[in-house]
């Protein structure tokens, strides 16, 4: 499923496993300032370029040996690499924010692999909301936060990933930028090593890679992670079977994965946040998820949801 905002000359839609994407090709100034309209995102945010494949992606930046293994292993897939851009690189400035450096990535959903191959070039797509908010993933996501604003859904179902791509910077070391759909474990598998640790600062004022804002992902409510207990009035972000003490008085209860699967809870994340938010609770209450595995990636994002705002 993706959200697709369509400029003139028509731009094709593009459907991503991770959250749902707002499409546009990103070779012309116009289309990118629409976009950035339509989401409300700052002019100062890199985006993510989408290419049908390897050799696509050659055209556009340049590879090293660390990027090539990676690329090898995880695409198409929900991995983003960011790489220093070729020497003819076709995307405007303004879709790479002004940095020398691209971020690139080969989707798997079959659908936004068919409109890649057609269109026969590159489509830049930000998740379809609205700027800081909670990552869409579903049609009716989009919608909500959009509608109005873009010109056409295209829907092929509920997102498997849920929550975005893992975004790993090519650099002299190979640096994870924001933890995503790829474990940091399955990444330094394939790299031999592991891999630095991002600077959470940015490029003269400018974030290296979607996602990396502090306040990011965010509800209207009040986030509170590693809950231990509940308070009167609070609504439950819960993972696992144990119930916390206070649970009789949460305003509403929704369990991430009953069974502490964390491919499941990354699934039902931005989903459940949307929900419980919906539902007016001033604050929603988050328990303990492990930090193994995807939960590196769950914790990053109930972290900048938890972050104060503005």
């Amino acid at each position: 499923m993706v959200g697709v905002a369509r400029f003139e000359p028509p731009t094709p839609p593009s459907r991503t496993q991770c959250s749902t994407g707002l499409s546009h090709t990103p070779t012309t100034r116009g289309k990118k300032r629409r976009d950035t309209r339509a989401k409300g995102r700052p002019a100062f945010f890199p985006l993510i370029v989408h290419v049908g494949d390897l050799a696509a992606a050659h055209r556009i930046a340049r590879f090293n040996a660390a990027a090539l293994a990676l690329a090898d292993a995880f695409w198409p897939g929900p991995l983003t690499l960011v790489l220093p851009k070729g020497a003819n690189c076709p995307v405007a400035d303004l879709a790479t924010a002004g940095l020398d450096t691209i971020a690139l990535r080969v989707p798997a959903h079959p659908v936004a692999r068919d409109i890649l191959r057609g269109f026969g070039g590159a489509v830049v797509a930000p998740s379809a909301n609205r700027s800081g908010h909670v990552s869409p993933t579903t049609a009716a996501h989009v919608r909500h936060d959009l509608d109005g604003r873009i010109d056409l859904i295209v829907d092929g179902g509920p997102v498997d990933v849920g929550i975005e791509s893992t975004i790993v910077g090519c650099f002299d070391r190979p640096a994870l930028l924001r933890p995503g759909g790829i474990s940091r474990a399955d990444i330094e598998r394939v790299l031999g090593g592991p891999l630095a640790s991002a600077d959470p600062g940015a490029i003269d004022g400018r974030p290296q890679a979607s996602g990396m804002l502090a306040s990011h992902y965010a509800p209207r409510a009040r986030v509170r992670l590693n809950a231990a207990n509940l308070a009167p009035g609070e609504a439950l972000l819960a993972f696992g079977r144990a119930d916390p003490p206070g649970i009789g008085t949460a305003t509403t209860v929704m369990n991430l994965s009953e069974r502490g699967d964390l491919k499941e809870a990354a699934a039902n994340l931005f989903g459940c946040l949307r929900a419980l938010d919906a539902s007016g609770a001033p604050t929603i209450a988050v328990t303990p998820i492990p930090e193994d595995g995807l939960g590196e990636a769950i914790n990053d994002r109930l972290r900048r949801a938890a972050a104060p705002k503005g």
